[in-house]
């Protein structure tokens, strides 16, 4: 599922040049039984499935053993929001271990046991935790130095800096009726960044409320 997007676009090119690297595991291949089963009904009834304890003990110690894993991360509704800041932890490590979460979850003695930490890409519920990990390597990677290829177009994506982006424009000039507005063609670049800073405010105020809070109490607070 996940080998397709790793070889295309800034990922693929980092892989071709050894920046990054990826290797995939098979929880069945740590079955415990004949039918290879990874998980079972879960005590106290309820819908779905859980992932069995000893099939994930099992594939992550040995796992981190062969490969000197630094973290095992399980994607999961449960954990806590990807951020910026997260991304850029996780990028200054040599190697992560995720556990792709699927079914109703992973028994919480195997999370005790062998998961350092949950990780949520937003409060919604996907089919299963590969689409998860593949946002969350891809935002992570992005801090990996080589792999983008301007430093600065990282630091100045939404969310880098609390504020979203500001809107952004390019040829031809006039496009449909709408055009470009002036202030970006007049060759005055103080204004320009004074605009660009404008436009981040009110997008932020308008669409993400609660990050717009977030820069108020800081540049309350500096």
């Amino acid at each position: 599922m996940l080998d397709n997007y790793f070889s295309q676009s800034l990922l693929g090119k980092a892989r071709e040049k050894n920046i990054i690297a990826f290797s995939y595991h098979q929880l069945r291949d740590w079955a415990v039984n004949k039918h290879h089963a990874v998980d079972d009904k879960p005590y106290g009834g309820g819908a779905g499935m859980v992932f069995l304890p000893e099939v994930v003990c099992n594939g992550v110690r040995d796992i981190k053993e062969k490969h000197n894993i630094d973290r095992v991360v399980l994607t999961s509704p449960s954990g806590k929001l990807l951020t910026p800041q997260k991304a850029k932890e996780l990028s200054s490590l040599k190697s992560v271990l995720f556990l792709c979460g699927r079914y109703e979850g992973v028994d919480q003695r195997a999370i005790d046991l062998v998961v350092d930490e949950e990780i949520s890409i937003g409060d919604y519920i996907i089919s299963g935790g590969e689409l998860a990990t593949a946002v969350i390597i891809d935002a992570v990677s992005r801090y990996i130095p080589g792999v983008v290829g301007k430093d600065q177009s990282v630091r100045l994506e939404s969310h880098e800096e609390v504020l979203l982006e500001h809107p952004h424009y390019t040829r031809p000039e006039i496009f449909e009726g709408k055009k470009v507005p002036p202030v970006l063609t007049s060759g005055h670049h103080q204004k320009i960044l004074e605009w660009q800073k404008e436009m981040a405010l009110e997008r932020t105020k308008e669409r993400r409320p609660d990050l717009y809070e977030i820069w108020q109490k800081y540049m309350n607070n500096k």
